[in-house]
């Protein structure tokens, strides 16, 4: 990918670096309702998106990588007409035709391009696929092929990594990503409210603890639970955030909702760690 294409390090809305797993497309399709949500998208609109990306992101997850899962890219850029959302892959690529044994909604490309305004796929042998999609604030769009591909960093981490430099949209995509961790872990219902209640209360403190205005924060999905892990902050804003965990009112902290809340300290910064335990 030439190094022209490669987004800067700001982005204009949300980014996301998973592993390329078929249990992680439901991770990205949450993720990107609670975005659209949020900006106005229709429900109709919302449809046309979870089918889109799921499309996308599960041949990704299928055909990507040969041995082993490796990276998939999502960027997720909103404006006030629609959504724009960009899916990559580091390996052999996607393919353009379904394929009627795998897991997926086997319609190929041409259902991405039929809901899409507008529609680009590139890339090459052994260099990786790239589709870009445009979808629009209201369903019923009728698809066009064009655009720009749009590069992203590879991160080879197994955690979920989420970079958005819009706080606004912290709240719906957090929640509904760590709703679906928690859920899949076997978390009761109570336990998974508990999830939503923190995670809606680190949204509304962290963003004002990068300088940048770059909030970064990375989901590590186990079989001994969930972890969130915010960073890297400068020092004593793990501090701060835990202050503003506290409920006067109630005269505790919604830090006791969670299984463990811990600061490391690394190199790069200061990480906040929260983690949920699964059912036993």
């Amino acid at each position: 990918m030439p190094e022209s294409s490669t987004i800067n390090q700001r982005p204009r809305g949300l980014q996301m670096t998973l592993p390329a797993k078929g249990e992680n497309v439901a991770v990205v399709r949450h993720a990107l309702a609670g975005l659209a949500e949020e900006i106005g998208m229709d429900e109709a609109g919302r449809a046309d998106l979870k089918t889109v990306v799921t499309e996308a992101c599960m041949n990704v997850a299928v055909h990507a990588y040969q041995g082993g899962p490796g990276p998939l890219l999502v960027e997720a850029l909103p404006d006030e007409d629609g959504l724009t959302v960009t899916v990559r892959d580091e390996g052999t690529g996607i393919q353009p035709q379904a394929d009627a044994e795998r897991d997926s909604l086997r319609l190929g490309l041409s259902l991405i391009a039929a809901l899409s305004t507008s529609f680009a796929i590139s890339g090459g042998v052994d260099c990786g696929t790239e589709v870009k999609m445009r979808l629009p604030l209201h369903g019923g769009a009728v698809g066009s092929v064009d655009g720009d591909p749009v590069g992203m960093e590879a991160d080879l981490s197994d955690t979920t990594e989420l970079v958005t430099d819009r706080p606004e949209l912290l709240g719906p995509v957090l929640a509904r990503v760590v709703g679906a961790l928690a859920a899949r872990r076997d978390l009761s219902i109570d336990r998974v409210s508990d999830t939503v209640l923190v995670t809606d209360a680190i949204a509304d403190a962290v963003p004002s603890r990068f300088a940048d205005g770059r909030v970064r924060l990375g989901l590590d999905d186990r079989e001994e639970g969930i972890a969130l892990r915010i960073g890297p902050m400068d020092p004593g804003a793990a501090a701060q955030i835990r202050a503003e965990l506290e409920v006067p009112d109630l005269g505790d902290s919604l830090e006791a909702l969670a299984d463990e809340l811990a600061v490391e300290q690394s190199g790069e910064g200061e990480y906040l760690v929260i983690r949920f335990a699964a059912a036993p």
